[in-house]
C-alpha cells in the first residue's frame, strides 16, 4: 500500500490521480490533499478518501509536505509557486511525481542537486514517454530525444495568420483538456519550450540533442533515438491517467488504466517539422536553457504575465512570446542561484513584462 499526497488535488492532474486511486484502493492510500483555492471541492475529496490532512495554497502545501509521511507526492500545482513544495518533497525520502514542470525549470540545479537518483518521476506525458523508452537502452547509447507536439489549435498557420487570434480560439485545444495557462502555452508552444528545458534537466541530454516534431494525432507521446539508428516510441491514446498511474507506482504498471490502441482499425500518424517562424518559443526556450541561472525563471514569469494580459485583452497573441523575448534580453543574471535570487528575478521579470505590455 503506497501512501499518496496530492498537491493541486482539485485541478486536472489531481482529479485524474484520484480517479486512478479510486479504482485501485488496494494499492494506494491518500494521506493528504492540497488545493489552490477550491476549499469546498477539496473538502469533498477529503471526505471521500478519508483524508484528515489538507492544505490551501502553495505555502500551506509546503507545510503539509513536511508534516505528512508519504511514499509519493504528486505535485500538480500550476506555476512557479510549486517550487517550495518540490524542494520540500526532495528533502524527504518520498518520490516526487512531478507535473509542476515550472518548479523544475525555475529551480534548475537547486532541484536537480537535491534530488536522489530516481526520486523524480515525470508526470508530463512526453517525459513519462521518454522515461519509458529509456528503459530500452543505456544512457550512453542515446543519440537524441524527440518530443512530440500536437501543434495546438493553430497548427499550420503562418505567423501572418496569428495576428488576430482570440483568447477563445487559443483555448480550443484539439486534444487535451487543460487549464487556461497550460492551454494557452500549448497554443504558443511555450509549453513545448518548457518541456525541452524539463527534458534536459530530467535526463541530462544536451539541448542540441533534444528535438521537437509536430504530431497532431497525439498518439506517439515522445521518442528516444539510439546510436544504432533505432528509435523507441511510446504510443497510447491521449489520456493523462496513464502517465499519472505510472508516477504513482513507478516503474510498475496498473492494469485497466487506459484503453489501448485498436490495431485492427486503419489509422494514419503524421509527423511535421516545427515552424520556428510562427512559433519561436521553442528556440527561445533552448537559448534560455543554455544560459541557465535565473533565465528560465525569468522566461516563465514573463510568460505568466503575458498570458494573463492576453486573456485580459491587453496583449495580442503574438505579443506573448515577443514580450518574453524582450524581458529575457533585458535580464542580467545574479552571480549566485538561491531561492531568494530566483524570487527577485521572477519579481523583476513580472514588473518588466508589465511595463512592456503597458507601453503597447
Amino acid at each position: 500500500m503506497r501512501r499518496i499526497l496530492i498537491l493541486g488535488s482539485t485541478g486536472s492532474i489531481g482529479t485524474q490521480a484520484l480517479d486512478v486511486i479510486r479504482a485501485n484502493r488496494d494499492r494506494f492510500e491518500v494521506v493528504g490533499l492540497a488545493a489552490g483555492r477550491d476549499r469546498d471541492a477539496m473538502a469533498a475529496q477529503a471526505e471521500e478518501f478519508g483524508v484528515a490532512e489538507t492544505a490551501l495554497g502553495a505555502a500551506d502545501a509546503e507545510r503539509l509536505v513536511r508534516s505528512v509521511e508519504a511514499d509519493v507526492v504528486v505535485n500538480g500545482i500550476t506555476g512557479s509557486v510549486g517550487l517550495g513544495p518540490t524542494l520540500a518533497v526532495l528533502e524527504s525520502e518520498a518520490v516526487l511525481a512531478l507535473a509542476n514542470k515550472e518548479s523544475l525549470i525555475v529551480g534548475g540545479p537547486l532541484v536537480t542537486k537535491l534530488a536522489a537518483p530516481g526520486q523524480i518521476v515525470p508526470v508530463d506525458s512526453e517525459h513519462s514517454a521518454i522515461a519509458q523508452c529509456l528503459r530500452s537502452g543505456d544512457t550512453a547509447e542515446v543519440r537524441r530525444l524527440v518530443l512530440t507536439a500536437s501543434g495546438g489549435p493553430f497548427r499550420g498557420r503562418t505567423r501572418d495568420r496569428l495576428h488576430d487570434v482570440t483568447p477563445h480560439e487559443a483555448l480550443a485545444h484539439p486534444t487535451w483538456d487543460m487549464g487556461r495557462v497550460v492551454t494557452t502555452n500549448s497554443a504558443t508552444l511555450v509549453n513545448k519550450g518548457l518541456e525541452v528545458i524539463e527534458a534536459h534537466l530530467l535526463f541530462g541530454v544536451p539541448y542540441d540533442r533534444i528535438d521537437v516534431t509536430v504530431h497532431p494525432q497525439s498518439i506517439v507521446h515522445s521518442m528516444v533515438e539510439f546510436v544504432d539508428g533505432s528509435t523507441i516510441a511510446q504510443a497510447s491514446p491521449p489520456d493523462m491517467r496513464l502517465p499519472i498511474s505510472l508516477s504513482l507506482d513507478w516503474p510498475h504498471r496498473i492494469g485497466g488504466v487506459g484503453v489501448p490502441l485498436d490495431w485492427t482499425a486503419a489509422a494514419t500518424w503524421t509527423f511535421e517539422p516545427l515552424d520556428a517562424d510562427a512559433f519561436p518559443s521553442v528556440a527561445l526556450a533552448k537559448q534560455v536553457g543554455v544560459a541557465g541561472a535565473t533565465y528560465p525563471a525569468v522566461f516563465n514569469a514573463a510568460n505568466e504575465q503575458a498570458v494573463d494580459a492576453f486573456h485580459e485583452g491587453a496583449l495580442p497573441f503574438l505579443g506573448i512570446v515577443d514580450t518574453i523575448s524582450r524581458v529575457v534580453d533585458a535580464h542580467d543574471a545574479p552571480s549566485e542561484l538561491t531561492r531568494e535570487s530566483l524570487a527577485d528575478a521572477e519579481q523583476w521579470a513580472r514588473e518588466a513584462a508589465d511595463r512592456i505590455i503597458a507601453e503597447r
